[in-house]
């Protein structure tokens, strides 16, 4: 196994074991501060972080506003609060030697406001900001104006290469480096173009090795990149490692400091990690962000994929094949299905899926009463945790914060089951977002016995290459 050397990222000598932000306070300023401290990069989720009251008691967030716009506010500053309090914590853990990172999701509702929110009350304290779930373009004007690196995460050279002629080349000092996120090994939401085959996954070196050759020709030689999504014992990986086609190069952790002492999660979400198999972390299309996004097949999964099979496409008239009616809502409005379709909605309500619900794309849903009633108060619910939601139709741009197109029934209030998870929710009944490897935890034999780790120990038997 070759030596695992610092490398110079981001104006800082490091180890070039990053920890990778997830989400909705599953890595918080306790975890991020542990890891930086160990010698790599912390990296405080910015993502809906927790803060705390005078008795250091978490502050649950509840949403009086009547409206989404109100409720979005409400969000907002809940989200410059937590992250400014985690950011806080991290500091304190490493006594401010280490380096510290934040991490938002540019989909993310109110993302600009939050990051320059938190850079504006802790100047200094943020050394690089990484953010990805989109096309962050205005990462370069917040990196800029406030002085921090940029990290964006992407799935493929193409995507960098849009980021850097329109926005990136104008503030080069400040890239740190580069995430690669492996769309088909990664946990959380990934980045898979049109173009690429969900079922179909490709090498990562190939891939990576293109987006280096594109820097390269931008003048980027030194800027590492961080290669992200299913590394796990780096001697797996040590034809990337001081390889002078790839250059600098640095590996980001996501699922691996989910269990360690400091990992905020609950004991619950940290005792299922130690009990996965292959094949129970899925590539699924639910997200409300329209992204693909991978996670462990619990209950809550396999109850959305139930929903999406039982559907059928309607026409608001008789219309070819649709010969057969069927009466929507408590009207009971006529809308047209095939006679085949009229048959299965037949045996679904039998079933017990009584309740039709209307889709963006002209089809019909069916859910228990009580089921479709909390579908529909999620939607009410809405606090805007989005840039743009297909689940509640709520977009934050003026002049009508909507997307113009009907809330879909197929997705899902991803605010609620992440804040639910993170704080004791249960795993089954909520989205557990994980990467590809996890099923490495009950085969690893570092885990024997049930082990966790420390985030210091976890970074020592990282360097030893196994």
């Amino acid at each position: 196994m070759k030596p695992i050397n610092a490398i110079r990222m981001g104006g800082a000598d490091v180890l070039p074991l990053i920890e990778g932000g997830k989400g909705v306070s599953a890595t918080n300023g306790r975890s991020s501060g542990a890891w930086a401290a160990a010698g790599g990069v912390g990296t405080v989720s910015a993502v809906n972080a927790d803060s705390y009251d005078a008795d250091g008691c978490v502050i649950p967030q509840t949403y009086l506003g009547r409206t989404r716009r109100e409720r979005h506010e409400e969000l907002v500053a809940y989200g410059i609060a937590g992250g400014v309090a985690q950011i806080k914590i991290a500091h304190e853990m490493n006594a401010g030697r280490g380096r510290i990172h934040a991490n938002i999701l540019w989909e993310m509702g109110g993302a600009e406001r939050i990051i320059r929110g938190i850079l504006e009350t802790i100047p200094g304290m943020v050394h690089g900001v990484t953010c990805g779930a989109g096309m962050p373009y205005g990462l370069a004007a917040v990196a800029r104006e406030h002085g921090v690196f940029m990290y964006p995460i992407v799935s493929s050279a193409r995507a960098f290469n849009a980021l850097w002629r329109r926005a990136y080349s104008k503030a080069a000092e400040w890239l740190g480096g580069v995430v690669y996120e492996d769309p088909w090994l990664a946990g959380g939401h990934n980045g898979l173009s049109n173009s690429e085959d969900p079922l179909a996954p490709e090498d990562p070196f190939p891939r990576v090795l293109a987006l280096r050759k594109l820097m390269n020709s931008f003048g980027l030689d030194t800027v590492p990149i961080i290669m992200a999504g299913g590394v796990w014992w780096l001697e797996e990986w040590a034809d990337w490692i001081d390889n002078p086609d790839l250059g600098p190069i640095a590996f980001q952790f996501g699922t691996r400091p989910l269990l360690t002492q400091e990992s905020p999660i609950p004991d619950e979400w940290k005792q299922r990690l130690l009990t996965l198999k292959p094949g129970d972390v899925s590539l699924q299309a639910f997200s409300p962000t329209g992204f693909y996004s991978s996670a462990v097949r619990t209950a809550f999964l396999r109850e959305l994929e139930a929903r999406s099979a039982r559907q059928v496409e309607y026409a608001g008239a008789e219309d070819g094949a649709k010969t057969a009616t069927y009466g929507v809502g408590p009207r009971k409005r006529p809308v047209w299905v095939t006679p085949e379709d009229r048959a299965r909605i037949a045996g679904w309500e039998a079933a017990g899926f009584t309740e039709a619900l209307r889709t963006p794309d002209e089809t019909l849903i069916f859910e228990t009463p009580e089921a479709a009633r909390q579908i529909v108060q999620d939607q009410v619910d809405c606090m805007g945790c989005l840039s743009h939601c297909r689940f509640s139709n709520w977009t934050q741009m003026e002049p009508d914060f909507t997307t113009g197109k009907k809330a879909d029934p197929r997705s899902f209030c991803i605010q609620k089951t992440l804040q639910d998870i993170a704080h004791g929710g249960g795993t089954d009944k909520n989205l557990m977002f994980a990467g590809h490897n996890a099923f490495r935890f009950a085969q690893d034999p570092f885990y024997s016995n049930g082990f966790i780790p420390t985030a210091g120990q976890l970074v020592e038997r990282i360097l030893t290459g196994r």
